[in-house]
């Protein structure tokens, strides 16, 4: 790619040129939207932390200048919101500043949920995938099922996470297995219902087709009806990457777990740790978005050798 050199700009690209390229396309308008929560966050620490601060420095009797008291509200030990450097701080210590296999590393905690993620991810794709042939291929299983696939979703994780978790844990299932089988029960239903859709989605004209060339079921389902639902599919594992994830970290809190991201949360809540708290809880959300991207990532690969154009 030739250079630009703009007017007083010297060699490559000039400052406005880069600023235009980053606006250009979502980079610049995500990092105002970052931005903008970052300073919605500080200004939502000084008002939270506030109460705590200013009976303090009543008991002291110390009086602050503006800055100042912002500075301590900023610095608390336990703040009721921490300031967004003090989550930065606390997860810079977690995940450079220890040993990966220490138990005071969010890079420990982190791979624990992520395993358990990825386990349920599995378990939760291929039963949705089969669940879903199996309705498209049978008019008995689509009237039978589908009802019962839908309400699966009615209940509360939170009600049923911890049932799950007990019942497996008393048949000495490993944990990862159970709070895995907590993601597989979230992950399925999206992609359930999006391979449904999508294997339901070939022309009519095709599937008469089709019958003209004598074409088995199977072959119709291997050879249309497959290669039709994998937009559907990717736009549905997207989904159920994210909420296997939420389902590892719920599987890990009701049972007095002692790794993973949910046990963080769980330790943090109850010693008042609130900058544990947000570090883990920032920390899944980098994880989650590079679940999904991978995923993207995937999905672009698939369809691209497929011959799809996005």
């Amino acid at each position: 790619m030739s250079e630009i050199a703009e007017p007083g700009g010297g060699v490559g690209y000039a400052p406005r040129v880069w600023v235009q390229r980053i606006f250009a396309g979502q980079t610049g308008p995500v990092l105002v939207v970052v931005a903008a929560l970052i300073l919605i966050w500080y200004a939502g620490a000084i008002y939270l932390n506030a109460p705590q601060q200013i009976d303090r420095d009543r008991r002291a009797g110390i009086e602050r200048s503006f800055i100042d008291f912002a500075a301590a509200t900023y610095a608390q030990e336990r703040p009721v919101l921490p300031a967004p450097h003090q989550v930065a701080a606390e997860i810079w210590k977690t995940t450079v500043e220890v040993k990966p296999t220490s138990k005071r590393s969010l890079v420990y905690h982190g791979w624990v949920t992520l395993a358990s993620t990825l386990t349920g991810f599995g378990i939760g794709t291929l039963l949705g995938i089969v669940l879903a042939i199996g309705i498209v291929s049978s008019r008995t299983l689509d009237k039978s099922l589908m009802p019962w696939i839908i309400t699966s979703q009615t209940i509360p994780i939170l009600a049923i996470a911890p049932m799950i978790v007990v019942v497996l844990g008393s048949l000495n299932v490993a944990p990862i297995w159970a709070k895995g089988t907590v993601s597989a029960y979230l992950a399925f239903f999206p992609v359930a219902v999006g391979m449904v859709k999508g294997l339901r989605s070939p022309d009519p004209m095709l599937l008469d087709l089709m019958r003209t060339y004598s074409a088995s079921p199977a072959q119709t389902m291997w050879k249309l009806r497959l290669p039709a639902a994998m937009p559907f599919l990717f736009a549905s594992l997207k989904v159920a990457i994210a909420i296997s994830l939420v389902g590892a970290i719920v599987g890990e809190m009701p049972t007095g777990a002692r790794a993973g991201l949910g046990a963080r949360l769980l330790s943090g809540s109850y010693y008042g740790q609130t900058v544990q708290i947000w570090s883990a809880l920032l920390v899944a959300a980098f994880m989650a978005a590079i679940l999904v991207t991978i995923v993207g990532l995937a999905d672009r690969m698939v369809l691209r050798r497929m011959g799809v154009k996005a």
